[in-house]
């Protein structure tokens, strides 16, 4: 279990440009856009992502909390 954790926090802090990449579509598009309309489109972004993160999450707190009774 330590060398999954060991390897993720590799995996995750090895290249943190790449993980901050977006689509070139939404990349023009917030170019051309104010600063509130910017923000907008930043807030719509993280709004569609949280409810499959949360799903993740969830799905993974019951996979730690069953196997963690097994031990």
């Amino acid at each position: 279990m330590k060398k999954w954790l060991l390897i993720l926090a590799l995996t995750m802090t090895a290249a943190p440009a790449v993980h901050a990449q977006g689509c070139a579509m939404c990349t023009k598009t917030a170019a051309g856009l104010d600063d509130k309309s910017a923000r907008g489109l930043n807030g719509g972004i993280l709004y569609l992502a949280a409810l499959p993160l949360m799903i993740l999450g969830t799905v993974g707190f019951v996979w730690w909390r069953s196997n963690k009774t097994q031990i």
